[in-house]
């Protein structure tokens, strides 16, 4: 079955504020949350969508990737969802870190690393043909001396004695309503599970530590200002055993001297001579590929435009390409010697006035009329 639009899921228009989706979110996950509400069979499944929808609508790069590019995301991949594993996530969210008769889950597992952001300027052609750029990314990375585990060479972190390395402990209450336990991170290990006793003094205990790495990157041709690629696992490394976050590289394109882009079409001005314009015949065009001779009719006008059909840039989905818009303004020549001014005389006196446009002649009649009353 096809995915629901995620706004729809949620309930909100495209221009929601990240206070309305949080909102609508939260009234959402009370609804349905399966912990809540056992009798309706369609609640974990109701819960699960809008779960996926939140964690895409709440993230600003992940929405605007939505926005542009739908589910299939940027590169044709999707975004995920929270999974299986991220029910207890969620109502912990909403409801407290509390469990009826001393449950408590572990919350020191496998996270996913950060996403990064990483900001590329291209040419106009760059975007128009598509390049191979090489990109050097700053990021964490797993420290190679201790293996990730923060602890010197030959050492292994000890289990936390008060968590038992569950990251996590319980503090009973006594309620009117019963008995609850809430559920907190441990302050002696700091939800980690594990102490360090004897820190790597490469990466000081952290596990990680700052490399510039250099990444290959595929521009595709179509691409336009502000779009985005995304490369999957290429952020910050996961935390205790868990995936890497993602790279998201954003492009912005340099202005072009002669050309202008809306989507895939593509727009120029061009001077012709008076004498082009009221003879007609063919003219040097530029385009994105190349030159090209076009034909212009006599009596062309200032500001006319004519369409090069797939002149323009290759569409990002498809082997089409957009088209080239070309608005050409005549020029009314300069610093006439007294020959051409003299040539041009006779020329004007042998107008008889059919010679122009309709439109001319109409202004020229409501002058006449508005002069004479």
């Amino acid at each position: 079955m096809d995915k629901r639009d995620y706004y729809e899921v949620l309930g909100v228009d495209k221009n929601a504020t990240e206070v309305d989706i949080k909102k609508a979110y939260r009234q959402m996950a009370k609804k349905y949350h399966p912990d809540v509400n056992h009798e309706d069979k369609t609640a974990e499944a109701r819960f699960k969508e809008a779960n996926e929808a939140y964690e895409i609508l709440s993230d600003s790069q992940k929405r605007a990737q939505y926005d542009q590019f739908g589910h299939e995301g940027a590169s044709g991949q999707g975004f995920g969802g929270f999974g299986e594993g991220g029910f207890g996530d969620i109502f912990d969210m909403f409801f407290g870190n509390t469990g009826a008769g001393g449950s408590s889950r572990r919350r020191n597992g496998p996270e996913k690393g950060a996403d990064l952001r990483y900001d590329l300027e291209i040419t106009f052609e760059d975007a128009a043909f598509g390049i191979k750029k090489d990109i050097d990314v700053i990021r964490n990375e797993k420290c190679d001396v201790c293996d990730g585990t923060g602890a010197k060479s030959g050492t292994q972190p000890i289990t936390c004695s008060v968590c038992h390395g569950t990251g996590q402990v319980q503090v009973k209450q006594n309620t009117a309503f019963g008995q609850f336990v809430n559920v907190k991170t441990c302050d002696t290990c700091r939800g980690e599970g594990k102490i360090i006793v004897n820190p790597c003094s490469n990466c000081h205990g952290k596990g990680r530590i700052k490399r510039a790495r250099k990444i290959n990157l595929n521009i595709p041709a179509g691409i336009d200002d502000n779009q985005a690629i995304t490369l999957r696992g290429e952020g910050e490394p996961g935390i205790r055993g868990g995936p890497s976050g993602d790279l998201y590289v954003y492009i912005s394109i340099k202005p072009h001297k002669l050309f202008k882009r809306q989507g895939y079409d593509v727009y120029c001005d061009i001077p012709i001579a008076y004498s082009q314009a009221a003879l007609g015949g063919d003219i040097e065009v530029p385009t994105i590929e190349g030159k090209v001779k076009y034909n212009i009719p006599e009596g062309t006008q200032t500001e006319t435009v004519f369409r090069l059909r797939g002149k323009g840039i290759k569409n990002l989905r498809s082997t089409n390409h957009g088209d080239q818009y070309v608005k050409v303004s005549v020029e009314v020549p300069k610093r006439l010697n007294e020959k051409q001014k003299e040539l041009l005389k006779h020329f004007e006196d042998s107008l008889t006035g059919k010679e122009y446009r309709e439109d001319r002649k109409s202004f020229l009649n409501k002058v006449k009329d508005v002069l004479n009353g």
